[in-house]
């Protein structure tokens, strides 16, 4: 989310009264706020208008509040949801249920609006921070890499290798969010792996986009560890592929298999005066 953009918070509560109070308060605040008193549609809606933080009560008219939680923690597309359970259960076996499913914090009926406030607004934060690493590989990505990526090209000496994985949303839509979600997590160690033997585990390595892997070092450096990245990844891809699919793939790759390009570009290959200039540089040489 865009910082300027208010947050998004939803409601999960069947007290109207609570939840047109929440709406209120909330809403001065700055923040925009839905509301919903069943948990059926609750987790349907939350699935389709992601939220930055879901406010649930346990006791709902449908199913439960943990039931609420337990589906939204197993959707990738809703498991990192900060979700703070707001109920009128203060039994000590209540709470721990909802903090082993994921919650990030519990508050108990009645309680302090300046209170809630605070632990809303210090869920968005952790929140936020656990968004600048991926959350398959947890290297950096987003505002870290830009930071990281611009401070380098103020050096004379800098190098990046570009590392893409084409095909992976072919791949997702044949085999599924898991198998793709492993081949990320296997490309991301094996080129912490080659750095390391390379001696240049100090270097910087994050997303620039979901599907390609950036590598901060210099330029007396970059095209060895280059070649190195595209000896261990290239003819590993093949195997994220079932046995029995190995056979059918064709070589060269046909462009929805999956495959790995890597390019390396340093200060000695031209004029760059900005982190867009890079990025389309390497694009070109991987076109």
């Amino acid at each position: 989310m865009n910082d300027t953009e208010p947050h998004h918070i939803f409601v999960v509560d069947d007290d109207i009264e609570l939840t047109d109070m929440l709406s209120a308060f909330f809403g001065g605040q700055g923040y925009e706020v839905a509301t919903e008193g069943w948990g059926e549609p609750a987790v349907e809606k939350i699935q389709v208008d992601l939220p930055d933080v879901v406010l649930l009560d346990i006791h709902l008219p449908d199913i439960d509040g943990y039931e609420v939680c337990r589906r939204l923690r197993l959707t990738r597309r809703t498991q990192h949801i900060p979700v703070i359970f707001l109920t009128g259960r203060r039994e000590r076996n209540d709470r721990l249920a909802g903090l082993e499913l994921g919650a990030v914090d519990y508050i108990t009926k009645p309680f302090d609006i300046q209170e809630l406030r605070l632990r809303v607004r210090n869920a968005l934060r952790r929140s936020r921070l656990h968004a600048l690493h991926n959350p398959i590989t947890s290297l950096p990505e987003g505002l870290l890499v830009k930071e990281q990526l611009e401070a380098f090209l103020e050096r004379s000496d800098w190098g990046i290798v570009f590392a893409t994985i084409r095909g992976l949303d072919s791949f997702r839509d044949q085999y599924g969010f898991v198998a793709a979600d492993d081949v990320l997590r296997a490309v991301g160690l094996m080129i912490g792996n080659t750095l390391a033997e390379d001696g240049q585990d100090a270097s910087f390595v994050g997303h620039s986009d979901v599907q390609d892997f950036i590598i901060l070092t210099t330029a007396e450096r970059c095209v060895r560890l280059a070649d190195r990245c595209r000896e261990r990844l290239e003819p590993a891809i093949q195997y994220f592929y079932p046995a029995s699919a190995r056979s059918q793939l064709s070589d060269p790759p046909q462009s929805d298999h999956l495959a790995v390009q890597v390019a390396c570009l340093s200060a000695g290959d031209g004029q760059f005066s900005s982190v867009k200039d890079v990025g389309e540089a390497l694009h070109t040489m991987l076109a």
